[in-house]
């Protein structure tokens, strides 16, 4: 089976102690990989350059079966971007609109109030990411982090994505919250058929997502599992 994502050789300088370095990464269709030993600015890039947004300065990345590089223009990498649902805290959450209204954005820009056929598009996603009934209809201010992480994945998730990268996802949760949604969001992945590349510090997070937890080893850009002496490639 073809690889949704092939990572081979990457380096990328991001004016940090050392380049970001990724030797080998390799996710199958419907596989869901952690990857723990990136910050928040380190994931970033990673990001990034898995979107095509960036380029590395050495080495390669194929999504969907075709090289970030092959992009040829604004027109071709918008199309693109389209495979991914991307959950990040950069991912702006309109505050003062409610739940309804946020999941809607991803279907149109009329969201006040939104179309009868765009809210119940919107309500099945709410739904969908735990957040049925009059939660829907509660503003995003009011929401604790678990209810905003809801909202992000459900945003994420509306286009129907092959690959959903999270970017520090369960940053704010408890211990305990953090593996519940670790377990949730991989069963939403799961139902929908979409492969997940998690990058995240919070290793209960990781191991309650993935199939595969993966640690990066910053100075070689290898990877290994956690508590194994041996470094993994795959």
């Amino acid at each position: 089976m073809s690889a949704i994502l092939e990572i081979d050789g990457i380096s990328k300088d991001y004016r940090a102690l050392r380049p970001l370095r990724v030797q080998h990464l390799s996710i199958a269709p419907g596989e869901s990989v952690a990857v723990l030993g990136l910050d928040r600015v380190a994931a970033e890039v990673l990001v990034n350059l898995v979107t095509g947004a960036a380029l590395p300065d050495a080495g390669g990345i194929r999504v969907f079966g075709r090289a970030t590089s092959a992009i040829a223009d604004a027109d071709d990498w918008l199309a693109t971007v389209d495979r991914f649902g991307i959950v990040s805290e950069r991912a702006v959450l309109l505050e003062g609109l409610s739940v309804i209204q946020n999941l809607a954005m991803p279907f149109s820009l009329e969201i006040e109030p939104p179309p009868d056929e765009v809210r119940a598009r919107a309500a099945a996603l709410a739904v969908e990411v735990g957040l049925p009934g009059s939660a829907g209809e509660r503003r995003i201010s009011d929401l604790d982090a678990s209810g905003r992480l809801r909202v992000r994945v459900g945003r994420a998730i509306a286009l129907a994505p092959s690959l959903l990268l999270l970017e520090h996802a369960s940053a704010g949760l408890s211990g305990a919250d953090a593996a519940d949604a670790g377990r949730w969001i991989r069963g939403v992945a799961t139902r929908r058929g979409a492969a997940a590349l998690a990058v995240t510090a919070d290793e209960r997070f990781a191991r309650a997502v993935a199939d595969r937890v993966l640690t990066l080893e910053p100075a070689s850009g290898r990877l290994r599992e956690p508590g194994l002496r041996g470094w993994f490639r795959g």
